[in-house]
């Protein structure tokens, strides 16, 4: 048998081909190897048989190994179909390239020219060859099986859980055939499945150190969910980010003080009302508070890639502090309701004080604001009151977000995006979640992509998650959709920003949802009355010596020496200062506009209008006008029989003026309101031809399937 291998090189002067014929047919791995120690991204070797078995076999790599890829039309389709027909023909053509290696470092003149060059061009990277060709194609694939099963399983052996009651899993490396003595030895990871975590090392890495580059960038105080995704271009984006370093670790000192600052706010905004009003449920976000630097940083991020509003809704755990240190709500009036509950509002226009209605409880109240960004550009903040009933307010949310984009002209809905905080018992408990997630892709409800942060403290109300859920996240509902899950250890502040700043950049990149796993705890109860302890005793035994993450944080620094002492008390000072005087301001607090309500809702009617009774007839020649219109069909359009049959009834009402059913009047309608220039949403899998067969406002061709 006689064969050509071929192996191209891409350089800024074009391809350069190396030819060789040759006869025989050693060992398949061998190929494999000197392909990888070429190089994996600027080679591609072509194996070609003359006698028509293989013509050609070009060599692949694919995420999970390497292919062969049969174009020879002398192959029946059957047999290029088959792997095992692949793998067998290309194991008996497959020619030993690294004897043609050694052959030439023997005796530069026994290869041909154009080969010469070839091994000339990469003779200072022998020792890369060498460590290859100790290098059984077995332990390659180990080694492949090991990196994608931290890429696929990292999450599992992940730091995590904040309390350290979850022991995370550890690597057996016995399942890769590896022990400790191989821990020391140089392996070659030269396959394209793996250039993101290697990229500032050679080739040649040690076991040990693989592991530990696995381990950095899979199992630390992040884990991620992305192997479920379906689109490769997806997961590689998202590996890329992995494996080159902790998202967004750049933070220099200036950087951290802000995040010092935030959570210093953050804290003692908890604390302060803990001790001024210790007798009100305020559902805090004690030990989940870096909660608040994380969608800092999201909004920022955002705000940044181009978004100008965010829409947001929350549970009750935490929306007092989002309110007050994320969308600039008066703390004095915070305290004011806390403490007195709601005042009404005295209106300018000498109406007198009125009640607003706009939440149950005073947790439960909305707020918007224009809030600046540290990268100098101003973002949007919408939150939504939210009902008892906690996640019923997604769906709402989103509807909100999608009438904001379709009356701003967002079409490509990068402006305008939403944002959910919800609870873990909520998020696996309530299938209004679900619903909103299906939601998620389809054209007529899409928002672009949200992201949803799970404020996961392991515990629903008084359940431990064991009795809460089946599945072992409480995200895994999450990958069905295809989102991305971020896992994040919530005492880590840094961690959360640069996963949430993720969050953002997937958001802006890929316009589909996206989740962030806040892992954290629930430092007192239900609510701040309520004693967890009844059902959750180890919990709390733990939770009650654990330090919080503003302390963590804070001896992270000092230990650093990027902050001192007095840095970290003059913010204390200087939040606690803040703090007194909203307090006294409380006391006379007088609320003087509709706060979230405040803003300007243009084509809303006032209450005063809405009762008003206007003239809704229509002249008959303008009915006969638009009647026309809405039955006339595009040419060679070919309608159902039963829908062609309809509209020319329809023909017969609009000309007559008789028998006008209600279907007929409610097209009518609608095209007049559409004439004036009011836009019409209908919602539903029905409405289209109406669940009685009764509307038809959007006919298919039966040919073509093309609508109108």
């Amino acid at each position: 048998m006689i064969l050509t291998v071929q192996l191209s090189r891409q350089g800024e002067g074009g391809a350069r081909m190396y030819p060789h014929t040759f006869r025989g047919s050693p060992p398949l791995r061998r190929l494999l190897f000197i392909r990888q120690a070429a190089h994996p991204k600027h080679f591609l070797l072509e194996v070609r048989c003359r006698d028509g078995t293989v013509d050609p076999v070009p060599l692949a790599t694919s995420r999970c190994g390497y292919r062969f890829h049969p174009t020879s039309g002398n192959l029946p389709l059957w047999r290029q179909r088959q792997p095992h027909s692949v793998l067998h023909s290309a194991s008996n053509v497959a020619y030993d390239l690294e004897e043609l290696w050694h052959a030439w470092q023997a005796d530069p003149s026994d290869v041909d020219e154009l080969w010469g060059n070839f091994f000339g061009s990469f003779d200072a990277k022998a020792s890369t060859y060498a460590v290859a060709a100790s290098q059984t194609i077995q332990e390659t694939m180990q080694l492949l099986h090991l990196v994608v099963d931290f890429q696929i399983h990292g999450h599992t052996m992940a730091k995590l859980d904040p309390l350290g009651l979850d022991v995370p899993e550890d690597i057996d490396l016995s399942l890769y055939h590896f022990t400790e003595a191989d821990l020391d030895r140089k392996f070659f990871l030269g396959f394209s499945t793996t250039p993101g975590f290697l990229s500032d090392y050679s080739p040649v890495v040690t076991l040990r150190e693989i592991l530990r580059k696995l381990h950095q960038a899979y199992c630390g105080c992040v884990s991620y969910e992305f192997a479920h995704i379906l689109d490769r271009d997806k997961c590689e984006w998202l590996r890329d980010r992995i494996e080159t370093g902790k998202p967004h670790d750049d933070y220099d000192k200036n950087r951290r003080l802000i995040l010092l600052e935030s959570l210093i706010r953050t804290t003692l905004f908890e604390n302060f009302l803990a001790a001024r009003c210790p007798s009100s449920k305020r559902y805090g976000i004690d030990g989940g508070e870096t909660l608040i630097p994380g969608v800092e940083a999201l909004f920022d991020r955002a705000a940044e890639l181009g978004v100008e509003n965010v829409v947001i809704g929350t549970s009750h755990r935490g929306s007092l502090n989002l309110m007050a240190n994320v969308l600039g709500r008066p703390i004095s009036q915070i305290i004011s309701e806390l403490t007195v509950g709601p005042r009404p509002v005295q209106v300018a226009d000498g109406q007198g004080p009125i009640f607003t209605g706009t939440g149950e409880l005073y947790f439960q109240q909305g707020a918007s604001c224009d809030r600046p960004t540290h990268g100098g550009k101003s973002v949007h903040l919408s939150l939504v009151a939210h009902p008892c009933h906690l996640e019923s307010i997604d769906p709402v949310v989103l509807g909100k977000t999608r009438a904001k984009q379709f009356f701003s002209g967002d079409v490509g809905m990068t402006r305008t995006m939403s944002v959910l905080v919800h609870g873990d018992g909520a998020f696996t408990g309530q299938g209004v979640v679900y619903e909103t997630l299906n939601l998620s892709a389809l054209k007529n409800y899409t928002t672009g992509g949200t992201v949803h942060i799970v404020l996961n403290n392991r515990v629903a109300a008084t359940a431990d998650q064991s009795a809460g859920r089946s599945s072992r996240y409480c995200t895994d509902i999450a990958r069905a959709l295809g989102a991305p899950v971020f896992h994040v250890n919530g005492d880590d502040v840094e961690a959360v920003v640069g996963v949430c700043m993720l969050a953002a950049e997937w958001r802006q990149t890929f316009h589909s949802d996206v989740v962030v796993d806040l892992v954290c705890y629930r430092r007192f109860g239900h609510n701040e009355l309520d004693d967890p302890t009844l059902t959750l005793p180890e919990m709390y035994q733990v939770i009650k010596n654990h330090p919080s993450s503003l302390n963590l944080y804070e001896q992270k620094l000092l230990g650093t020496g990027e902050v001192s002492n007095e840095d970290v008390q003059k913010i204390h000072e200087k939040v606690n200062i803040f703090l007194d005087e909203e307090f006294a301001k409380s006391k006379d607090f007088v609320a003087n506009k509709r706060d979230w309500l405040s803003a300007s809702w243009t084509g809303f009617k006032p209450p005063e209008q809405i009762s008003r009774v206007f003239d809704t007839g229509v002249k008959q020649d303008r009915l006969k006008l638009v009647g026309r219109a809405i039955t006339k069909l595009p040419v060679n359009f070919k309608p159902h029989r039963a829908v062609e049959k309809l509209l020319k009834q329809r023909v017969a009402m609009i000309e007559t003026g008789k028998k006008i059913d209600w279907a007929f009047a409610e097209a009518l309608a609608f095209a007049t309101l559409l004439e004036e220039g009011n836009h019409i949403r209908l919602s539903g899998q029905d409405v289209e031809r109406g669940n009685f067969n009764q509307r038809h406002a959007i006919l298919h061709d039966q040919e073509t399937g093309a609508t109108y």
